[in-house]
């Protein structure tokens, strides 16, 4: 494992940060990277991956580590939800996830359709469906998919899908002005989803917080409901003459 001071990659913002990593701590970072995108989206592997495909054709990291080590990643962190929908169940899982607000209930029940949909497959193929490959492992866990068939799965469907990331940047070899601008981009998309993000997340709380008040009013302004007239179990006493 090869590695170079950070200060020469010559890069900025999210990609800045991360070709920082990469070069400091060498081919087990990427590894590192990917395992926290599954687990915590949405850190883009399309950025992180292939900037390192490039580094690759500078001499200062590995492509053949590079794509071991980003595929242990996705696999680990496919586990720890995996391990959650096995343990918790589906319905228990995706709500404790969900409530964590780093992956929306829509995501969540997207992968779950997903999985329900195609089976086994989708283990395969949801590892290359930014959205999907970071939810897909608890519906597997939940129905309780062999650990063997999931891993062989899991670590196939990322190998494939890193390899090709890691490939794009590899075959720019050295033109760092294009790589650079194709990264540029992919910054601003990523800056822009986290600001839709936590628009998001605002929104949905201020909605949730006038419904609850709404609810509380209407309970306070409802009238009571009317009591049943009650009736004397005592008889009446008649007159005598």
């Amino acid at each position: 494992m090869t590695t170079a001071a950070p200060t020469d990659h010559g890069f900025t913002g999210l990609t800045g940060w991360a070709a920082d990593l990469l070069l400091s701590v060498g081919d087990v970072g990427i590894g590192l990277l990917v395992l926290v995108e599954v687990v915590v989206p949405p850190i883009p592997s399309e950025a992180i991956l292939p900037f390192a495909g490039y580094l690759t054709q500078t001499g200062s990291l590995s492509l053949v580590g590079l794509i071991v080590w980003s595929t242990v990643g996705a696999w680990l962190g496919g586990l720890v939800y995996y391990a959650a929908g096995r343990a918790l169940g589906m319905e228990r899982a995706v709500r404790m996830v969900a409530a964590t607000r780093l992956i929306t209930r829509e995501d969540l029940d997207r992968g779950v359709t997903w999985f329900e949909r195609h089976g086994r497959p989708s283990v395969l193929f949801g590892r290359m469906i930014p959205g999907v490959r970071s939810v897909i492992s608890i519906p597997a866990g939940a129905a309780r998919m062999g650990v063997v068939t999931f891993s062989v799965l899991t670590l196939v469907g990322s190998g494939l899908w890193n390899g090709m990331l890691i490939g794009v940047g590899a075959a720019l070899g050295t033109e760092h002005e294009r790589l650079e601008q194709y990264l540029g981009h992919l910054d601003l998309v990523v800056y822009g989803a986290l600001g839709v993000a936590v628009a998001v997340l605002v929104g949905r709380r201020v909605h949730e917080a006038r419904a609850a008040r709404s609810a509380t009013r209407s309970s306070q302004a409802s009238p009571p409901p009317p009591s049943s007239p009650s009736t004397s179990s005592t008889p009446s006493r008649g007159t005598s003459s």
